[in-house]
């Protein structure tokens, strides 16, 4: 870490902004501001590909102490759009460690900002809303404030982006199952996370993780026993063909199983509407309840899109009876999906959990079951 980082400012497209030393690469950035109240598992939300196009604030004010490892990636690469800190360990400690946070966005090109108080930042994103913003740090931190703010304003907003092809795998692969093969699955990827088809493989299950793009006919070739639709950036609303894959997989009776954006697919397909949260879900301390059992799960969220179903009802669609399964205790946001007529469900969290917690980990047991006939 640099003894004497260069000067950086925060932007935001309301004008607001926070003054602060360069962090990772120097230069400029813009994205939307979301604020992560995770504490711990820093290397797996960089590398989460729902960030993508988004600048993270760490509301925990203490971040790289253990650096970063070649073991907990969760994709191929950095994907956030900037990274907000207040107070980066100066020296990496842990025997897994091979560099140090900050060298690590160096390589990859992120921005940052260290020393700001990212507890004003995130009080304010929390009363005013997720909004687009930008790091400018070096000779860009001089510019003067109003230009810089323009720029903020220039880029699109979060609402209306399709960014599902940016995150997508380029060619299929395959996760093969961990002992013996009880199932074969497809994995349409949105923005996997690699701990996702590893978490089938040890319940038996031999994954293959298409691209987006995949038509209908090889999904349910290469899918005969379960089709999974995974976590992802953008606006479920632009996910046209995603929502395709559901509906013909919902058709041919395939059991589906959906996770953050692929929950939200499932939700489309079955003719609920989406909408942009004010300051969406992000962290792994988020209290859910499941509405059959009572039992409340702490999960791991990144979303700043919700389904808009009606809670306490069952609702006829094209494809059965539909009742939500789950909900936040936090805001009452609906959490899961479950159809009563076909076998499908969803959750809006992450079971896999990478790099915690694992309350709901079992989801994919139940995946396993719904495959195994047991409805």
């Amino acid at each position: 870490m640099s003894a004497h980082p260069p000067s950086a400012v925060l932007v935001l497209e309301d004008g607001r902004s926070f003054r602060g030393h360069g962090f990772g690469a120097i230069g400029r950035t813009t994205g939307e501001a979301v604020f992560s109240t995770g504490m711990t598992g820093y290397q797996e939300t960089l590398t989460d590909p729902s960030y993508r196009g988004q600048v993270v604030v760490m509301t925990s004010p203490h971040v790289g102490n253990t650096g970063m490892n070649d073991e907990d990636p969760e994709s191929r690469q950095i994907w956030v759009a900037g990274y907000v800190v207040r107070d980066p360990s100066p020296i990496p400690s842990n025997w897994r460690s091979r560099r140090s946070l900050e060298d690590e966005l160096h390589q990859a090109g992120v921005v940052g900002i260290r020393d700001i108080d990212t507890r004003a930042l995130t009080r304010h994103l929390r009363d005013r809303g997720a909004m687009r913003v930008g790091i400018f740090s070096g000779p860009a931190a001089d510019e003067p404030l109003t230009q810089l703010i323009d720029q903020v304003r220039a880029i699109p907003a979060m609402a209306g982006a399709n960014l599902t092809a940016d995150v997508t795998v380029d060619q299929p692969y395959v996760v093969p199952a961990i002992g013996e093969e009880r199932f074969v699955v497809a994995a349409v990827d949105l923005g996997i996370k690699s701990m996702t088809p590893h978490r089938m493989a040890e319940r038996g299950m031999t994954v293959h993780v298409v691209p987006a793009s995949i038509d209908a006919g090889e999904l349910l070739e290469l899918g005969r026993d379960g089709v999974f639709f995974s976590n992802g950036p953008g606006d479920p609303a632009t996910a046209d063909h995603a929502v395709g894959l559901v509906r013909s997989a919902l058709e041919a009776r395939r059991p589906v199983f959906g996770i953050c954006f692929g929950h939200q697919m499932l939700g489309r397909a079955l003719g609920f509407d989406t909408y942009k949260l004010r300051f969406g879900h992000r962290g792994v301390n988020q209290p859910v309840q499941d509405l059959q059992t009572g039992r409340v799960a702490v999960t791991a969220h990144n979303h700043g899109f919700a389904v808009d179903a009606p809670i306490g009802e069952e609702v006829s669609t094209a494809y059965g009876r539909v009742r939500v399964s789950h909900v936040c205790l936090n805001d009452n946001v609906v959490e899961g999906l479950r159809c009563v007529d076909v076998p499908a469900f969803s959750v809006q969290y992450h079971p896999e959990a990478a790099a915690g917690p694992h309350d709901a980990a079992d989801l994919f047991d139940e995946f396993a079951r719904l495959m195994g006939g047991d409805r």
